[in-house]
């Protein structure tokens, strides 16, 4: 009976290494046939759970890394917009130098901060994209990966406690099984010795009889526990490494992959953004590059002129007076401190710091203003400008009104033609007072552009010769007497003129007769000095002897008198001079006429041919 049960047990030993053999061959064949799919963690790395779970968390960490270089770009684009923004309101020009907007080098420094200007504004889109489009992915899968990184490794961790539990299982039933098996070799032997001793009793060897039976039993239960929970083990370990865990990496390798092409894609998608405004900064960078090239310094030249040309002629050359042939009785008197400066002339005596500073704020007066309705204080070119530019403005404002005023006088019409569409007395009010308001307007025009024909007329009083002689002799009327000398009408402080008029100007023609001159001389002491109003002039008569002639000359060409103050003559015609060339181009001249004796004025001294008397 115990041959019987040993050959039994060693029998189930050979069934379970069978099968055990069979369970690894399965196995094989399992990861042969897997190898032949693609590459994956599930076979490649079944037995890397440790070191998959270190390289997905590192894995996310740069993501979140590549997340926060990301917020930090964004914050330097922030800011540099910002101070893009801030450098181009500081450099705006300010309201007291938008006249000087007319220059080309101003005028591009203008379209260069509008150009810098929508550069901050690309700079800011690249930000807010990046943060509202890019940034917020980067947060979004960091955080799915995370959740699903860790729904994965608890997947794992409890996939290997069950394995872990069912190895111990197995360790458990082994340690019984050899448990048992040893003590029923034991008790088997113990039986042998006690049938073959003859010394025991027949009670004694039945005893040890069934505690052999009873031991073998126990091996054999402990071995049919071990066996199955080995069976369990190999098939729970097959699945776990065949299947389970397996599933586990390959999803945590999707995990990773998805990790992997979404920092692809968002790298591509940062420079997608960049790239979608570079056209837009190419086309600042063109409007710059444009903006210097419209810098034209001939043209700011030209406006510089344009701007602060008085319309004065430099002075000329001081005369030499020959002290021996002015008359004793008159006292000399000294043209030298008499210059003319930019459109002031300060006439004689001391320059006073009262006078000083009232020349200086009527200097920056004509630069940067006028306080006069009709700009008179300022030189005539800026008086024209500013008349013209006045007259302009005004013409607009007409040209608005009339607009305005027809539109009313229709809308009455359909009012009046269909009282369904409005009353028409609720239009008259307005158009009564847009009618006022046009007068107002054609009377302001009227007026100015009479401060325009009169500025006009004195400039071209003042380009006469007559009137170049009076500015050469500084802003005085002198007639030569019969001994050659000079007298000068009082000095009159350059403060106490007004300068309506602009410099001196002559209504002298040959037609005013012999001797007689009417000069128009603010504050000399001559004539009446009231002040008169706007558009008219004030004038001054002054009687003067004849002057002696100084020789005779004879014209070498014909002359046209164009100008006021001049005459005309003919080619050999022989005429009296009265009055040298002074350094101006003219030398006056006078004949005899069969009206009133004399005719008097100016001819070119380069057309005639002089002989002086000695």
């Amino acid at each position: 009976m115990v041959v019987v049960a040993i050959i039994a047990w060693q029998t189930d030993q050979a069934k379970a290494a069978q099968q055990q053999k069979l369970a690894e061959s399965e196995s094989a064949a399992a990861a042969a046939s897997s190898s032949n799919n693609k590459m994956s963690w599930g076979t490649e790395l079944w037995d890397q759970y440790d070191n998959l779970s270190i390289h997905t968390n590192k894995g996310i960490e740069v993501l979140d890394k590549y997340a926060n270089f990301l917020r930090d770009r964004v914050a330097i684009e922030t800011e540099y917009a910002g101070k893009l923004r801030r450098l181009v309101k500081n450099y705006q020009p300010k309201k007291k130098e938008e006249e000087d907007n007319e220059f080309t080098s101003r005028q591009a420094f203008r379209n260069l901060l509008k150009e810098v200007g929508d550069l901050a504004g690309q700079r800011e889109v690249v930000s807010e994209t990046l943060q509202t489009q890019i940034i917020h992915g980067v947060t979004v899968l960091s955080k799915t990966l995370r959740e699903d990184r860790k729904k994965c490794l608890t997947d794992g961790t409890m996939l290997q406690q069950t394995l872990s539990a069912q190895l111990s299982a197995l360790e458990r039933a082994k340690r019984n099984y050899d448990k048992a098996y040893r003590d029923s070799e034991k008790a088997v032997d113990n039986y042998k010795k006690a049938d073959m001793d003859l010394n025991l009793s027949r009670a004694e060897v039945e005893r040890y009889k069934n505690i052999m039976t009873s031991k073998i039993q126990q091996s054999d239960d402990a071995k049919n526990e071990y066996a199955n929970q080995l069976q369990k083990t190999n098939n729970l370990q097959q699945q776990h490494y065949g299947i389970l865990l397996p599933a586990v990496f390959n999803r945590l390798q999707e995990l990773d992959e998805k990790r992997t092409r979404g920092i692809r894609e968002f790298i591509i998608g940062a420079a997608d953004v960049e790239s979608s405004v570079a056209p837009i900064i190419a086309r600042c960078m063109e409007g710059i590059v444009k903006a210097g090239e419209s810098i034209n310094e001939k043209e700011d030249s030209l406006k510089v002129i344009e701007r602060y040309q008085s319309g004065f002629t430099p002075p000329t050359d001081i005369p030499f007076e020959d002290l021996s042939k002015m008359d004793p009785s008159v006292a000399p008197q000294s043209n030298y401190s008499s210059v003319p400066y930019n459109h002031l002339t300060i006439k004689g005596g001391t320059l006073t710091a009262a006078k000083l500073k009232k020349a200086r704020g009527g200097i920056l007066n004509s630069i940067f203003g006028s306080n006069k309705e009709d700009f008179s204080d300022l030189p005539p070119n800026q008086q024209r400008k500013k008349l013209q530019a006045k007259i302009a403005e005004l013409q607009h404002k007409v040209d608005q009104e009339t607009n305005t005023r027809d539109g009313l006088m229709k809308m009455k019409i359909v009012y009046e033609a269909n009282s369904s569409l409005g009353n028409p007395m609720t239009v008259e009010g307005q158009l009564n007072e847009s009618e006022h308001e046009l007068d107002k307007l054609k009377m302001s025009l009227k007026k100015y552009q009479g401060f325009l024909d009169k500025a006009n007329q004195l400039q071209v009083a003042n380009n006469s010769p007559q009137s170049n002689r009076n500015q050469l002799q500084n802003g005085h009327r002198t007639s030569r007497h019969s001994n050659g000398s000079a007298s000068a009408d009082d000095h009159h402080d350059a403060d106490d003129q007004p300068d309506d008029a602009g410099s001196l100007s002559s209504s002298a023609s040959p037609e005013s007769g012999l001797g007689t001159s009417h000069t128009s001389l603010p504050g000399s002491g001559q004539g009446s000095a009231n002040e008169n109003p706007i558009g008219e002039e004030t004038s001054y008569e002054a009687e003067v002897e004849m002057l002696q002639p100084l020789g005779t000359c004879r014209a070498l060409y014909p002359f046209e008198a164009t100008s006021e103050g001049s005459i005309p003559m003919s080619e050999g015609e022989e005429l009296q001079v009265i009055e040298n060339d002074q350094g101006d181009g003219w030398t006056r001249v006078r004949r005899a006429n069969n009206t009133n004796g004399w005719d008097e004025g100016f001819v070119p001294t380069s057309y005639i041919e002089c002989t002086l008397f000695a």
